[in-house]
């Protein structure tokens, strides 16, 4: 089997292709660093020429930044386009748990149009929607400060271990095709406060962690269990206590 991982070089793609190779599977790792390039198609038949399956793990900007739409809706059409002429039997494409609930913030809005269009392409697909990353927790937690303080509302959250996410992504692409949306989560449900709070204090950052039930996420305002999956999604089993716990030991002896 020959799996095709657009966006290769980032943080999934890397993890992704890692699980993959480890499975014996022939994988094209292609990204702008090897001059294949998702927005403006360049390279995207080549890297696909022979592939069974594509793994779009593509990612422009941060959660704030009104370009991603441009970028995830000429890139998908792009993809789509490569993957059909390419004969391409299984395109899966990486999304966020709640990406139909976060329409109010420019990039949630933008993955949801990368969904659709992979939905209406008339290739047999699966979207994997998955939630947070344990590694993204820091940037999620910084961008609530407010005056040396942090700022959280009391809002459940599933996150996951990017390398567990990582493995049910690519077993899921060398699987059969579920034309469907597929979610995957962590093993436990926290608090974000709860978490902020653990981060901050194995970080030792000084910052106090502060409930403030008018804070909204990423500019966007959400029931307490808007950030959770709709299905019984399981897939990981690392804690976010013992993932903290792990990382801070291998920074200490680093």
């Amino acid at each position: 089997m020959k799996i095709a991982v657009i966006g290769a070089s980032g943080l999934m793609g890397t993890k992704i292709v890692s699980v993959l190779e480890r499975e014996g599977i022939d994988v094209v790792k292609a990204s702008t660093s090897n001059g294949i390039d998702a927005y403006t198609g360049v390279g995207l038949e080549r890297a696909l020429a022979g592939a069974d399956a594509l793994i779009d793990v593509t990612n422009s900007g941060s959660f704030g930044e009104s370009d991603a739409f441009d970028f995830f809706r000429k890139a998908g059409a792009n993809m789509l386009a490569a993957a059909r002429t390419s004969g391409v039997s299984h395109y899966l494409a990486l999304s966020v748990v709640g990406t139909d609930r976060l329409v109010e913030n420019d990039y949630f809005r933008a993955k949801l149009v990368q969904e659709n269009l992979v939905r209406a392409s008339g290739l047999s697909f699966t979207i994997v929607r998955s939630t947070q990353f344990f590694e993204f927790f820091d940037g999620i937690v910084n961008a609530s400060a407010v005056d040396g303080v942090l700022r959280l509302a009391s809002i459940l959250v599933q996150p996951i271990a990017a390398d567990e996410a990582a493995t049910s992504v690519a077993r899921l692409a060398a699987g059969k095709p579920a034309n469907a949306i597929v979610e995957i989560a962590g093993p436990e449900r926290l608090h974000l406060p709860e978490m902020a709070r653990e981060l901050v204090t194995a970080t030792d950052d000084p910052r106090p962690v502060e409930l403030d039930h008018e804070v909204r996420y990423f500019g966007v305002s959400l029931p307490k269990d808007g950030l959770l999956p709709t299905s019984a999604a399981a897939s990981g089993d690392l804690t976010f206590h013992d993932w903290l716990s792990r990382n801070m030991v291998s920074q200490e002896y680093a």
